[in-house]
């Protein structure tokens, strides 16, 4: 494997990096679905997230910091390949029946590759979501050692699942046949990312922990939604399927007090991450342990939850599936005791595509050329010459198509573009109004017409039809991609 990922890398183009003077474990956590204004540090002001709340104090608090995507895993895509989602192979949700999602080419070269190259361990906790069981690939290949937790994220949809992926087999989870809930997937999840942690504490690992909360469905132990019982007033309730043919397929179950469930469900995914910070300073390694937490795109609007109720956009405009703020814009927090200031804040312009470069960076080793992300290491460790990005790039491809750029100051937003691709773009000067509130393009025609230029050149055709916009153009229909 090692000679193979040389090789490709050679051939791709390299980028060099000097490694820190002692390169770090890496853990990294990322939420599903948690909003900008879901944590206290952040905002939230319902209930409380104090371990988290605890890393940041501890760390770097990012203020502009943005998702691969609005939607789970073309944002998981763009974070392990360093390509933003105009280049990524996988662009949307494309499920695979019965269980999976679009596979990568097996040729994909990920985080975890690279950094097995520099002599990692690695290991996958939580939801994969980027191929198939039997596909080229599925976690153990792509770059991972160890995997636990679900390869399929319409399985993932589930609390009390009817089994769990171990490597390449299923545990079955007997307390949850029928309908039963006595195993609950989250628990189970955090033994293995712990056990993980604790018997590579020796070497130096990189541990993936991609956790299902707060996603929908609206699930938690008891004895946590009793905690929150009866405390946001008016409660949400949601109807779902409980039994029968489609129960835990892919519909959510029924949760008749939905408020409190996801008070419950932000709470368990605080304490998990509490104990991990605890285990890495029990076995004495916090000094060398890089821990960054994020969520993979903004809040959903699923299974009973509003996030209107609970601020968890941050005030910003829309949710997940919108290219607006609140469904891109997502905390970040990274803490690395002795090496990132306690305590300290940045509002360095950065996305998921910049993790790769940056943990590459640490390590010591070269990253292809081709990908689109940026090392963040200088705002880390509070050293000058730190880069920066010409733009930021977003597109989707359900809700009728939509596009979106970053640049400084400027968001230009590009709604139904299946329809109209040349429609007027919305255009947002987010210094003074990040809740994207005004349309400023008619105010500043030049800056529209180079953003306008910008997103056109941002992508390139997916090898992959379905992620190609079925563009219709003014004054007749038009199959494919645009003729540029």
């Amino acid at each position: 494997m090692k000679t193979i990922l040389i090789g490709m890398l050679i051939a791709l183009g390299l980028s060099g990096h000097a490694a820190a003077d002692t390169p770090p474990n890496v853990i990294y956590i990322l939420a599903d679905d948690l909003g900008y204004g879901d944590l206290s540090c952040y905002g939230q002001t319902h209930f409380q997230t104090p371990n988290i709340d605890a890393l940041a104090k501890q760390g770097m608090k990012f203020t502009q910091h943005y998702s691969g995507s609005t939607v789970c895993a073309p944002s998981r895509c763009a974070l392990l390949t360093g390509k933003h989602i105009g280049h990524a192979v996988v662009r949307g949700n494309s499920e695979f029946m019965p269980e999976g999602q679009q596979p990568m080419p097996a040729d994909t070269v990920t985080m975890a590759h690279v950094l097995h190259e520099a002599g990692y361990t690695t290991g996958l906790f939580g939801k994969w979501g980027l191929g198939a069981p039997g596909s080229v690939s599925e976690p153990l290949k792509m770059g991972f050692d160890r995997f636990y937790g679900y390869n399929c994220q319409r399985q993932a949809h589930h609390y009390y699942p009817y089994f769990l992926w171990n490597d390449t087999h299923r545990d079955m989870l007997w307390g949850n046949f029928g309908t039963e809930t006595q195993e609950y997937a989250p628990d189970l999840i955090q033994d293995k990312a712990l056990e993980f942690i604790e018997t590579n504490k020796e070497k130096p690992f990189f541990c993936y922990y991609a956790m299902v909360q707060p996603h929908a469905e609206m699930f938690a132990p008891e004895e946590k939604i009793a905690k929150y019982r009866g405390k946001f007033l008016p409660e949400s309730s949601y109807k779902g399927v409980d039994s029968g043919p489609n129960y835990r397929k892919f519909p959510y179950g029924s949760q008749p007090e939905a408020h409190a469930a996801f008070a419950a469900m932000v709470e368990v995914m605080d304490d998990d991450v509490g104990e991990l910070v605890a285990k890495v300073k029990e076995l004495g390694i916090a000094n060398n342990t890089l821990i960054m937490f994020t969520s993979d795109n903004g809040p959903h609007q699923e299974g009973g939850h509003d996030p209107a109720y609970f601020n968890s956009n941050g005030s910003q405009r829309g949710f997940k599936r919108d290219l607006y703020e609140g469904g891109i814009h997502v905390p970040m927090i990274a803490a690395w005791p002795g090496h990132i200031s306690a305590g300290t804040q940045t509002d360095h312009l950065s996305a998921f595509w910049d993790v790769l470069p940056t943990v590459a960076e640490l390590v010591g080793q070269p990253v292809p050329d081709t990908i689109d992300g940026v090392s963040f290491v200088p705002t880390l460790l509070g050293k000058q010459g730190q880069e920066e990005h010409e733009y930021l790039y977003w597109e989707f491809h359900e809700k009728k198509g939509r596009v979106a750029l970053r640049q400084g100051q400027w968001k230009a937003v590009r709604y139904n573009v299946a329809a109209d691709p040349d429609s007027p773009l919305e255009l947002f000067d987010l210094s003074a109004d990040p809740g994207e509130t005004v349309n400023v393009a008619d105010q500043h025609p030049e800056v529209v017409t180079k953003m306008n230029a910008q997103i056109k050149s941002a992508r390139t055709a997916s090898e992959l039809p379905k992620f190609n916009f079925p563009l219709v153009r003014k004054g007749g229909s038009h199959g494919g991609v645009r003729k540029k």
